[in-house]
Formats: structure tokens, sequence, C-alpha cells
């Protein structure tokens, strides 16, 4: 039997303000939400790409790490050990795609609400259709949506790893300074700079990474849309200030700050990641995830956390059926 945080298990019972929403249990069967299917009779909005290279960059100039023998060791969690910054790093190029999503009858230069995706290309589909949907049915703002892959590789000692899974402003300075100043060149696109009019959404470190940009720029964002988020210890190089990681949220950062004006709507896998290992490993998924809930609980944040029984990590038929919901849930009060 599983057992809840207390934090959590008050959510469960319902002993929560009405402005904050109560936990959420889904189980499967899971089916596509019907907004996932094209409707013949709503207006299909573009999907565009375009891409990026580690040369074009000031903030990640093409200095990839490497799967190295340093960080191909783990431990017997499974976790990667710990090697020296300078021994994981090799320098390499790479070019990223970004996909952008315009809604039908987007007028050029209008200003307009958006949504930033991170791992881009296994969403940009999804994306379109919910949109598609959402927007013709008024249940969302007609919004952009901004879909960046990861400079490639996957956790720590990888770029991807890098801008996901590092705790600061970097990945979200990166994003405003560079990626949408090309996507609103190239498209005539006039983002808004309106914070409640900017989301940021991924799944795994993807997901992390938005909840970093409105954590360190709430000026900038403040809507985030989590699946199998990785609140867990895998921050490579490891900084002083944060030194488990993204575990740190809800082990400090979050009990210890002042509520900021951000906004999640959040999604574990009962199977998760990790879902059997102990708190010492600062590695546990759904553990991870529990505990972010209960932390911003705790601080009294506008928040949603759904836990999906029998799912997995970033579970594609846990996205497919809540997806729509989430994004009317994320948007709720924001002008149409």
């Amino acid at each position: 039997m599983r057992t809840w945080p207390i934090g959590i298990a008050l959510l469960a019972a319902g002993a929560v303000q009405a402005a904050i929403p109560a936990q959420e249990h889904i189980a499967p069967p899971y089916r596509d939400a019907p907004e996932m299917v094209a409707r013949a009779d709503a207006p299909r909005g573009s999907l565009h790409s375009f891409i990026m290279t580690s040369s074009e960059s000031r903030i990640y100039p093409g200095v990839r790490q490497r799967d190295t023998e340093a960080t191909r060791r783990r431990d017997a969690y499974g976790n990667r050990i710990a090697a020296p910054f300078a021994q994981q790093s090799e320098p390499a190029p790479y070019r990223r795609d970004v996909f952008v999503y315009i809604p039908a009858g987007y007028r050029k230069g209008r200003e307009v609400p958006f949504i930033v995706v991170q791992d881009g290309r296994d969403y940009a589909a999804r994306m379109a259709a919910a949109l598609d949907s959402l927007i013709a049915q008024k249940r969302v703002p007609m919004m952009v949506a901004v879909m960046i892959q990861s400079g490639g590789g996957d956790a720590q000692g990888s770029q991807r790893g890098l801008e996901y899974d590092t705790l600061s402003g970097r990945y979200a300075e990166f994003v405003e300074q560079e990626v949408l100043p090309r996507a609103a060149h190239l498209y005539a696109i006039r983002f808004t700079r309106n914070p409640e009019g900017r989301a940021a959404m991924g799944g795994s470190s993807g997901a992390a990474a938005a909840f970093t940009m409105a954590w360190f720029h709430p000026e900038w964002y403040r809507k985030i849309l989590s699946y199998s988020g990785t609140f867990v210890n895998q921050a490579s190089p490891v900084d002083p200030a944060t030194p488990e990681g993204a575990w740190d949220y809800h082990a400090r950062l979050i009990p210890e700050t002042a509520r900021k004006p951000i906004r999640i709507w959040m999604e574990v896998g009962e199977k998760d990641l990790h879902w059997q290992d102990p708190a010492s490993t600062f590695h546990n998924w759904p553990m991870a995830n529990d505990r972010m809930a209960a932390a911003l609980k705790a601080k009294g944040y506008d928040y949603h956390y759904v836990v999906a029984r029998d799912a997995v990590h970033v579970d594609g038929n846990v996205i497919a059926q809540t997806l729509p919901a989430a994004l009317e849930w994320l948007w709720r009060d924001y002008p149409r």
C-alpha cells in the first residue's frame, strides 16, 4: 500500500481551500481525449519548423558533454557517478529543430500569448491537434506554441541535461534572447510580454526545465504544465547552492521562499522511474512529485496534481487523455 506525504493525504481528503484543486487520481484504460482528433469543422493551424545550430548561440555555444567512460559509470541505484566536469566535456557542434504552431486566423504582428514546449518534436503533432480543437471551441485563447528540441543527449553529461536539469535562469534566457526573436522574425509573430500570457511545458527533464523557467524568471513565465517532472537529483555539474539538483525545489527552495506567481498542472505515473527506490537516492520520480505537490500546497500555490495509476514515465496514453483538459485548466481565466 502506498503511503502519501501528509500534505498529499490532506489533498486526497479534500481538506484544501476551494482555490486550490484537490489531487486527482486517474486509472486505465486510458483513452485519447476527443479534442486530440482533428474535426472537419474546426479551422486548422499551421505547423512550421526551423533549425538552430550551436555555432549561432551565445548562451549554449556548442559544448556538449559526450558520453565518456566517466559519464557511463553508475551507482547501485542507476545514478551516474559524478566525475570532474572537465573530464566529462568535449567540444561538439549540435543542431536543434524548433517547431512553431500558428493558430488559424492569427493576424501577423498581433500580440499573442504562447506556450514554450521542451523536447518539441515529441509534442508538435499532439499540441497542434489539441490547440486546434480548444481554440475553435474558445476554451483557451488563441495562442502560438514554440516547441524546442534540446541540444541532444540525456541526463548528466549531456547538452540536454545541461539545458534542462540545471537550476538557473540560463535556459529561460536562451529561449527569450535567441529562440523567440528568431521565431518572431521568421513568422511575423509578436509574442506577448505579459507573463500571465506565457506558459512552459515539458515531460521528464523538460518539465523540470519548464518549472525552472518560471522559478527563476516569473516576470516572463507563470504557467507550467509538467508530465513526469524530473524533480530529482540529476544536475551536472553540481551547483553548491543546490547540491541535490531539482530535488531541492521541494526539499528547500519552495518551502523557504516566498510564494511566486506560478500556476502549475503536474502529473506523475504511479510506476514512473525508480518508483521503488528509497528517498536516500534523491532519484524516485513518484516520490519527488508527491513531495513537490505537498510543498506547493503548503505555500498556497495554484496547482493541480494528477497521479496516473499503472502509468509509466511520460506515458503517451496519459498525455493523449489529459493534455486538452490540462491546457484548459492552465489558461482558465485568461481573456479569450
